[in-house]
């Protein structure tokens, strides 16, 4: 079983980019324009962000994203269709 270990200590909205420090001092980052929820946001919007153990919340925005799907590279965006 796979655990984050480091913790999350502060996110922000910097020049398109979602910043999240760690306590480690690691940082995640990635662009707004990855999510399709989070690129409609305004500026106070996107700063509006609430850390958990397990990830971020815009509650502005009605988004979630979990630590373990950014660190994949999963920034919400949209689902590829499988193939059949």
């Amino acid at each position: 079983m796979n655990i984050l270990t480091d913790i999350a200590v502060a996110a922000v909205h910097v020049n398109g980019q979602i910043i999240v420090r760690m306590e480690s001092g690691a940082e995640i980052r990635f662009p707004v324009a990855a999510n399709p929820r989070l690129a409609r946001g305004t500026p106070p919007q996107l700063n509006h962000i609430e850390i958990s153990p397990f990830g971020l919340h815009w509650p502005d925005l009605d988004e979630d994203l979990s630590f373990r799907g950014l660190l994949e590279g999963n920034h919400g965006q949209f689902q590829k269709k499988a193939k059949v």
